[in-house]
């Protein structure tokens, strides 16, 4: 069995926990920790969980509400993490006393159960990795932070079971922020985040029959809202409103089963 839920994703932090279920054997991969260590275990317990809990991390790239607490998590649970060598590298190319492991686009990662399948995004850092998981049966595909959809990320995406997905910002409401020109054209650049009507362009191109979940993700507190992202993702599964499903930053989601 394979669930997946978010933690918290937003500006603040981002952090995803993947399970999957083998008889009496449980694999967790902890996507991104972009928290205080302490904030982490917070959101751990209200999962049910511990830090002693995750079998291994995944660093989708170097900014902060991504990394946060990585290297401290991993000296202090003893975890094993992956990053591209462009991520380590960015982030000052720090020891990890022997539990860093280099990813790569294309290149499958086994952790217990999962396989955990990187690949290349457009977005401003210095290699960034975004995932397909899978236990062999179940697909989940964890997206955010782009700037737009190449083929190579579309086809990454086709025949998921889940998919989270950032919906980071409506366009109307970035263009009337308080934002500087210069991160407004950060933020809605090729190179910087999904708006609400590109996120909904790739959920409509994924879509299928078997897609059991879309859970929005990502969204920016000053640059969009909930009710306007559920709308967005109702018009492209053909759904209800009421249907959609967006993480928080203040408690993520609950559990998914796939």
């Amino acid at each position: 069995m394979l669930r997946f839920r978010s933690l918290g994703s937003g500006s603040t932090g981002n952090a995803t926990l993947v399970e999957a279920t083998s008889g009496d054997r449980v694999t967790r991969l902890l996507v991104d920790c972009g928290f205080a260590l302490r904030h982490l275990d917070t959101r751990l317990a209200a999962a049910g969980l511990a830090a002693a809990d995750i079998d291994a991390v995944f660093i989708t790239h170097e900014h902060g509400d991504h990394i946060g607490c990585a290297r401290a998590l991993s000296r202090r649970e003893r975890i094993p993490v992956w990053m591209s060598e462009g991520t380590w590298l960015a982030t000052g190319g720090h020891d990890y006393e022997g539990r860093l492991h280099l990813a790569r686009d294309g290149i499958d990662i086994e952790v217990g159960d999962l396989c955990i399948q990187p690949f290349t995004v457009p977005h401003d850092a210095r290699e960034p990795l975004q995932l397909r998981c899978t236990d062999g049966a179940r697909h989940l595909g964890v997206l955010t932070d782009l700037g737009h959809a190449t083929p190579h990320v579309l086809a990454r995406l086709m025949g998921l079971d889940a998919l989270l997905l950032e919906f980071n910002h409506d366009s109307d409401l970035l263009a009337g922020s308080a934002y500087p020109p210069f991160l407004k054209q950060r933020v809605g650049g090729n190179y910087g985040h999904l708006s609400n009507s590109a996120a909904a362009a790739i959920a409509r191109a994924v879509h299928h029959g078997g897609l059991r979940h879309l859970l929005a993700a990502h969204l920016s507190e000053q640059n969009n809202r909930p009710d306007i992202v559920r709308d967005a993702m109702a018009v492209a599964l053909g759904a209800s409103a009421d249907e959609m499903l967006t993480a928080t930053a203040a408690e993520g989601s609950p559990w998914l089963d796939l």
